[in-house]
């Protein structure tokens, strides 16, 4: 059995009837995510953190890995949650968050959607290349991890990011993009203005296709791995209090 990192472990809290689903992104691990979850925690809700496939350990692990292991993974650690609390939400950062959309049309259920920076529309143009370096046998490019504004603020991912299961991720993203639509829980929506890894205008993308409310906060001072920059506080504490509102009006 392959170690976790520290820090990487998936983590689950025992609290109140209202639950949050925390997913962290694509080729990071839960300690990305850890201090919303462990906001969320605080104010007296229960939280489910799992860590997604081949991640969290070595970049091996993900190698041979897809959109439905995470997606199983998502599902799995939703019903564990529902199965302790009466009202769920999801929330998540980048790939994170696209599965919390993903998850959002397949269980009409839960109660609201928490978004920071997600990964929800890869560009024509950019599945395309990726697509071209895995038929050409290419494995790995330069990692996307640690793009934080905060200085000393270093992401726990890996150094590379593998072509096969990105590729994954931007053909199943591509495919849900129709089903955006469907949507209909409040949605809370954190966006980088300044972000080097998703455009900013995946937010805009999302925002124009839900059904449901929503509502927009800029990260004016972070770039993509807010949940660890300069706007964690602003985004822990709009986090809780959309949880707490939602809940409260359902």
């Amino acid at each position: 059995m392959v170690d976790v990192l520290p820090g990487a472990e998936a983590w689950s809290h025992e609290g109140g009837p209202v639950g949050v689903l925390v997913l962290h992104g694509f080729t990071g691990n839960p300690s990305s995510v850890r201090g919303l979850a462990e906001a969320i925690a605080a104010a007296g809700h229960s939280v489910e953190m799992p860590r997604l496939p081949g991640h969290g350990t070595t970049i091996d692990d993900l190698l041979d890995k897809t959109r439905d292991d995470w997606s199983a993974e998502a599902e799995s650690a939703l019903a564990r949650l529902a199965e302790r609390t009466e009202q769920q939400f999801v929330a998540g950062l980048s790939m994170g968050g696209s599965l919390c959309c993903w998850l959002a049309v397949r269980h009409p259920e839960l109660a609201g959607v928490i978004c920071v920076n997600p990964a929800v529309v890869p560009s024509d143009d950019m599945r395309a290349l990726v697509a071209q370096m895995v038929e050409a046998g290419e494995q790995v490019i330069p990692g996307i991890g640690s793009d934080i504004a905060a200085e000393g603020v270093v992401e726990s991912a890996y150094a590379d990011t593998p072509l096969a299961p990105l590729l994954s991720m931007f053909e199943a993203s591509a495919e849900f993009g129709s089903e955006l639509g469907r949507i209909e829980q409040p949605l809370l929506l954190f966006t980088s203005p300044e972000d080097h890894v998703v455009p900013a205008t995946d937010s805009d993308m999302l925002a124009a296709a839900v059904s449901g409310p929503v509502e927009r906060v800029s990260c004016e001072r972070s770039y993509h791995v807010a949940t660890q920059d300069n706007d964690t506080e602003l985004i822990f504490s709009r986090s809780v209090e959309f949880v707490e509102r939602v809940a409260a009006g359902s």
